[in-house]
């Protein structure tokens, strides 16, 4: 029934395209193409999941690695392209933001509710939270480098932001063979391929599950375009800036679709699965959708840096900080998920006024 309901609202992506071609309020535009990325973030999501479930656990480890993020990378692309580098910064730091304290939040505090305490396993959690640490290094290195030169060598900033991008690539890729190859029995989920088919139900052909993800593709492609271009009208006209946009409103709605499943299986008592898809969505932004973003901003002669605000910079430290301290003993409860859903709202209510 909801998932009937989710996928209505479909109708919005012919709305947004109408509204976008015959030059309509860009307030309109850009609410149109919010709501309309969401069923489409949510098909990519099922096609990836579907396909995973044909190629088996190893293969299909990297599929939904590759394809998790795949709405978020190509918001931020699209961004890119119009030449909004603010907007695709404060994206990629509002994703990373929003999987660490407000999806992981919800699911402590939902998963939590009626249990005592939710147990998961804390050796994985441990690894996912280090690789968000590093990501953090990647991301201070840059800033301090722009203070210490006073922004006086921008094509340094450049080079040296090109070549972090390549060394976090290369973790990434590291990281899915010590996942999925040689330490994978560290992150089976409980319940194994069994438990999966009884979540998903029916899964899809090979087929079907490759034309949903391509058709969604290019759906978001095509929305994220109009979007783009309405943010800075539809900002002023509701009296919020750039920033706030692309962390909050932006980042939401990017991966609301995805992350919902991460609130679903806690409720349901599996916070192992809860953890890999928050721990892991945010992983993915940070040391490869963001990587990829600098690359390509490159090729494309629109030089994107790793440099972020000092604001958006402590802001991650700060995350990655508290989730790691309230994963480090293996269980949670719903109390330390309100305590992330409060450091979200201080840290977004920063962002409104900056």
């Amino acid at each position: 029934m909801f998932k009937t309901l989710f996928r209505s609202l479909l109708v919005f992506v012919p709305i947004t395209i109408y509204l976008g071609a015959t030059g309509a309020s860009h307030t309109w535009v850009f609410l149109t193409a919010c709501v309309a990325i969401l069923p489409l973030a949510g098909l990519m999501g099922e096609g990836t999941e579907n396909l995973a479930h044909h190629t088996g656990p190893r293969l299909g480890g990297l599929i939904s690695s590759s394809f998790g993020n795949a709405a978020e990378l190509i918001l931020a692309f699209m961004a890119l392209r119009a030449g909004e580098e603010e907007i695709v910064k404060a994206s990629l730091t509002g994703s990373i933001l929003g999987n660490l304290l407000v999806v992981l939040g919800f699911a402590m505090l939902f998963g939590g509710w009626k249990r005592k305490e939710l147990v998961f396993n804390r050796l994985a959690a441990e690894s996912g939270s280090s690789m968000m640490f590093m990501a953090v290094v990647a991301f201070v290195i840059p800033a301090i480098y722009a203070q210490v030169t006073e922004h006086k060598q921008p094509e340094h900033m450049e080079d040296l932001s090109f070549d972090i991008a390549w060394v976090l690539i290369g973790i990434y890729i590291a990281s899915l063979v010590f996942s999925i190859k040689t330490h994978r029995d560290l992150f089976k989920p409980a319940g194994d391929d069994a438990a999966l088919e009884l979540e998903h139900g029916h899964v899809w052909s090979i087929g079907r599950s490759l034309a949903v993800l391509i058709v969604a593709a290019v759906g978001v492609a095509i929305v994220a375009e109009y979007l783009v271009h309405a943010v800075e009208g539809a900002g002023a006209a509701l009296g919020l800036r750039k920033v706030f946009m692309g962390i909050v409103v932006l980042a939401m709605i990017g991966n609301a679709a995805e992350n919902s499943t991460a609130v679903v299986m806690a409720v349901k008592g599996k916070m192992d699965l809860s953890l890999s898809i928050a721990l892991g969505s945010s992983m993915q932004i940070a040391v490869f959708v963001a990587p990829i973003i600098v690359i390509a901003g490159h090729w494309m002669g629109k030089p994107i840096g790793l440099e972020f605000t000092t604001l958006e910079v402590v802001s991650v430290m700060l995350a990655v900080g508290a989730v790691t301290l309230l994963i480090h003993d293996g269980k949670t409860n719903w109390f330390e998920g309100l305590q992330l859903l409060a450091i979200y709202f201080i840290m977004a209510t920063a962002f409104y006024y900056v």
